[in-house]
């Protein structure tokens, strides 16, 4: 099959809003020894999407420089090296970037099958937050079954995915999220509880439904002033899993909690983690999530999917919390 000698992919002016994004076009990339060159069909778009467009989320140097950490789309090359996917196979990759673009390169070990029953959007949608999740819930903060699971952000990609993959489980989930529309989506996709953030103080809620023991482990985003909250939230031996921090990094809070508690508080980013380790998950999601969702038993949310052209529109949405799951762009028309 020939390839095309240029390709239309997101471009950025400058650091700034959503308005900095443009179309532009680019020579292809060419996949080292180890990855595969994707014809990219669908990519999903993430907050940190919006905070590297922004200018506070640098990729790492060996990374293109291009928007987008997820795609699905068709094998059109291969990388030397690659031996377990061919040309012509459809998968969904988790990528260093370069996503917003009508071709990509991804190492073959982060690329994984479309589950069965799933389109190319809805397995587009799965790779950053699964392998999000599966690495701060279930390796990091070693999630079990019988034990009580605390997300905040439950309607987002991350929080509607926690909530799915801790029930599929076997946690009890609580989760937090902004609107009485947003807390039943919540009951209906499987959480147990759901708590209105806006109306309620989370904390106590918690203390109230666990009867005061308070929860295993919590999933969180927020940070700032949610930090000493969710130490208060923690049972004994529990464990705070920490992936992003949307209300600031730098936080005041009582540690004693920590001591009398035995916590565990841990957290990562998924783009800085080591190849292997991302690997390593891929290999865990494809064995052990994969069949869930090829049986329905856990299943994708898609909110709004825009034309690549639409980027700003996406990011715009993205940053106005108004939506309910993932929010996709469509490259190939």
């Amino acid at each position: 099959m020939a390839l095309p000698e240029s390709m239309r992919q997101i471009g950025i002016a400058e650091h700034g809003g959503p308005d900095v994004m443009r179309i532009e076009y680019a020579s292809l990339p060419a996949p080292r020894a180890d990855e595969v060159l994707i014809e990219v069909a669908y990519a999903g778009v993430n907050r940190p999407d919006c905070i590297q467009r922004a200018g506070n989320y640098p990729p790492p140097p060996d990374a293109s420089p291009i928007l987008g950490l997820e795609v699905a789309g068709r094998v059109v090359a291969c990388g030397a090296e690659v031996r377990d996917v061919a040309i012509g196979d459809d998968v969904c990759a988790l990528t260093p970037g370069g996503g917003y673009a009508e071709y990509c390169t991804a190492p073959a070990a982060w690329c994984l099958p479309i589950p069965g029953g799933l389109s190319l959007e809805e397995a587009a949608s799965l790779p950053e937050n699964f392998f999000t999740v599966w690495n701060n819930v279930f390796d990091r903060a070693h999630l079990r079954s019988g034990e009580w699971f605390l997300v905040h952000g439950g309607t987002s990609g991350i929080g509607l995915c926690a909530i799915q993959l801790a029930k599929a489980f076997g946690a009890t989930v609580i989760t937090t999220a902004g609107t009485p529309e947003k807390t039943k989506f919540c009951l209906d996709i499987g959480a147990d509880h759901a708590i209105d953030y806006r109306q309620q103080d989370f904390a106590d809620e918690v203390k109230r439904i666990t009867n005061k023991r308070g929860v295993d482990v919590i999933l969180d985003m927020v940070g700032g002033d949610y930090v000493e909250r969710n130490l208060k939230c923690l049972a004994v031996e529990g464990r705070l899993s920490q992936i992003a921090f949307l209300k600031g990094s730098r936080v005041e809070c009582d540690l004693r909690f920590m001591m009398l508690k035995r916590l565990t508080l841990t957290g990562s980013t998924l783009r800085a983690s080591p190849s292997s380790r991302k690997a390593a998950i891929a290999r865990e999601l494809r064995e052990k999530v994969w069949p869930l969702l090829a049986e329905g038993k856990i299943r994708t949310v898609i909110d709004t999917t825009y034309d690549l052209d639409d980027a700003p529109k996406a990011h715009a949405l993205m940053e106005s919390s108004k939506h309910i799951g993932k929010i996709m762009l469509r490259v190939d028309k």
